[in-house]
């Protein structure tokens, strides 16, 4: 699989070139247009795997495989916010947040992780999607993306409504900011430290900041009647 991200960073959408009999799949509704492709659906893994992505990694409970039918065959996908888009080569197993999983290559597997204890109050909950390899999976954030890469032993702090995705294996723990007046006041929530090695990938822009601005705008239900 060949990927070429488009339009980033504002409305990126990934151009997937295929060899004959190479597949892809895709989170549901991805697809943005495909040349010389033949798309089957299915629970990929079966009914609980699929029950699992839907129900705790918040992502589709089926999933479709996208078939090239001779070289050079084409898949067009994009996410379904505005924002980035990143090929990730999977050599070692990733954790990604709910949300930003958009399509894999053939040998890639997509199941859910128990985030523990940690995440209960972060956006992610208690559940993340664990990424294992070998192939490469395209992933979507909202807002432009952000690569960093963790030297061992340091800390690298992040707001919780930026995640995209990290390396398993880092050390990281989710906490408030300052005491709960800072919390509550400053504008800032929950961060999560993350400690090196290992790469995250952040989102410029926070879905949880997006709603708490437009959710005041919206018109209010009239009492009357």
């Amino acid at each position: 699989m060949q990927t070429e991200i488009m339009y980033r960073p504002a409305y990126a959408a990934a151009r997937l070139q295929l060899a004959a009999g190479e597949t892809v799949r895709a989170e549901a509704g991805a697809m943005l247009a495909m040349s010389g492709v033949e798309i089957q659906t299915s629970t990929q893994g079966g009914l609980l795997k699929g029950l699992r992505r839907a129900v705790l990694g918040g992502e589709s409970f089926f999933m479709n495989t996208f078939t090239a039918q001779h070289d050079g065959a084409e898949l067009y996908v994009a996410p379904a916010l505005p924002g980035d888009m990143v090929s990730w080569q999977v050599d070692h197993p990733l954790l990604v947040t709910s949300g930003c999983y958009v399509a894999s290559s053939a040998g890639v597997e997509v199941d859910t992780s128990w985030g523990g204890a940690k995440t209960f109050f972060s956006r992610e909950g208690f559940f993340l999607l664990r990424i294992t390899g070998p192939g490469d999976v395209v992933l979507s954030s909202y807002g432009a993306i952000h690569a960093v890469d963790i030297e061992p032993g340091r800390t690298f702090t992040v707001d919780t409504g930026h995640l995209v995705a990290w390396s398993e294996g880092m050390q990281y723990g989710v906490r408030k900011v300052g005491g709960w007046k800072s919390t509550l006041f400053s504008g800032e929530g929950l961060v999560t430290d993350f400690v090196g090695p290992g790469r995250l990938y952040l989102q410029t822009r926070s879905q949880d900041a997006f709603l708490s601005w437009l959710i005041p705008q919206l018109p209010q239900p009239s009492n009357n009647g």
